[in-house]
């Protein structure tokens, strides 16, 4: 039987190392005629981030596997409104005749504006949404917030289908006045067969010893930039009060907090059971994982946080604050105790505490965690993308193409890449 497909243009700032997986499964996609479109290259290219305060190049293949065009930025490439700007989308998207725009860029850069512009001008279903769950901003501004309720709403009835990747997004956007009918969850996912597989192949105890840790010893793991709004700081002291023996905190990250958390392990006394890895590339991530007995995310700020979903894809139990948006759909459903209120030193002490206190319940949730991931795949969120997909080319009143029964040659081919001019 024929497929509908749909000639789709996906919109990214910059390439992600989690999301490149997910493009190549939608190109191979009999539903997708996709191509991408980056507002500029940083990721595939080294460059400095300035949330990990270091030059970064992600060391696994962001650009393979999908047709895909850079889109010059004229804007200054800071983190502002007018930091990206890229004006070649517009006749991109005006003469590209594709059905759907999906675009990740938010709203607060001029190249949303030009993309949804263009979309709405050549009567191209036009997709977005947001991945938070709250409407407090990352800075604690409280205007942002009162402007967010009064904005929102307006804003997000812009999407043809509003799509989001958790069920806190969800349930904030029905909460803020939009149908639930508008609203599609598409499940922030990683490459699980692929983390599964480079999990397997990981010699625990080899990179446990390069640690320093014994084979009697409890490993937490801290994976994340070195921000304030990580609080890499409360697990620090949480692991201090929780006065654990024969256990090790290892932080793998970078970020400004590098010197004044090791500092405050120093002054804490805890100094020689603490590890600080530095940042980890993508491909080292799955032993740091395996090799972990449980990582914790203690953040105020993290609308989802897909460390979560790598971890646990490496059968590591996850502990995290309630401001972090996999607690909800991944955390709770292995433990719900791992969800603990954020800030609450005292109470990340005791489950610490308890965590560690019996190792062998602990194992077990990491095979918990790998059952829960296979619910929460690439497959699935495809699957919703294209429902989303499905719904707001109907509504506004296009006809996808139909493809032919065996479209496998059209994504065969190696993968399209140019430099866009405008």
């Amino acid at each position: 039987m024929a497929e509908r497909r749909y000639r789709v243009l996906a919109v990214a700032a910059h390439p992600v190392q989690y999301m490149a997986p997910i493009l190549r499964r939608m190109a191979a996609h009999s539903g997708f005629d996709l191509h991408v479109a980056y507002c500029s290259l940083r990721g595939a290219e080294a460059a400095h981030d300035p949330e990990f305060a270091a030059t970064v190049a992600w060391d696994v293949p962001l650009l393979d596997g999908y047709s895909w065009t850079h889109v010059p930025n004229r804007g200054s490439g800071e983190e502002s409104f007018f930091g990206l700007r890229n004006p070649g989308l517009s006749k991109l998207i005006r003469e590209g005749h594709y059905d759907a725009v999906l675009c990740f860029v938010g709203y607060v850069r001029a190249t949303f504006w030009i993309a949804c512009r263009a979309a709405k001008s050549s009567n191209t279903a036009f997709l977005f949404g947001t991945d938070t769950n709250t409407l407090a901003p990352r800075d604690g501004r409280r205007w942002k917030s009162t402007v967010k309720k009064i904005l929102w709403p307006r804003l997000f009835r812009l999407a043809d289908q509003v799509i989001v990747p958790s069920s806190g997004a969800r349930d904030l956007m029905v909460s803020l006045g939009l149908p639930a009918e508008r609203v599609t969850l598409t499940p922030y996912s990683v490459d699980n067969d692929w983390w599964m597989r480079q999990s397997a192949a990981v010699d625990r105890s080899a990179v446990r010893a390069s640690w320093g840790a014994a084979t009697s010893d409890a490993v937490v793991l801290f994976c994340a930039k070195l921000q304030p709004w990580k609080r890499p700081g409360d697990l620090l002291r949480a692991f201090a009060e929780a006065n654990l023996r024969d256990a090790l905190l290892v932080i793998a990250g970078e970020g400004p907090l590098r010197s004044e958390l090791r500092s405050q392990a120093a002054a804490l006394g805890i100094a020689s059971r603490v590890r600080f890895l530095g940042f980890v590339n993508q491909s080292q991530l799955p032993a740091v994982y395996t090799s972990a007995d449980l990582m914790v995310l203690p953040s105020e700020y993290e609308p989802f946080a897909v460390v979560v979903n790598e971890a646990m894809c490496c059968g590591c139990p996850v502990a995290a604050s309630d401001h972090v948006g996999a607690a909800r759909d991944l955390v709770a459903p292995v433990r719900k105790e791992f969800v603990f209120r954020c800030g609450d030193v005292a109470a990340l002490a005791i489950l610490l505490r308890d965590a560690l206190g019996d190792r062998v319940r602990l194992a077990s949730l990491g095979s918990t965690a790998v059952a829960h991931m296979r619910t929460w795949s690439p497959e699935r969120n495809i699957a919703a993308t294209f429902a989303a997909m499905e719904i707001a080319v109907a509504r506004r009143g296009r006809r996808p193409k139909v493809a032919v029964a065996d479209s496998s040659a059209a994504h065969t081919s190696p993968p399209a890449s140019q430099k866009f001019r405008e």
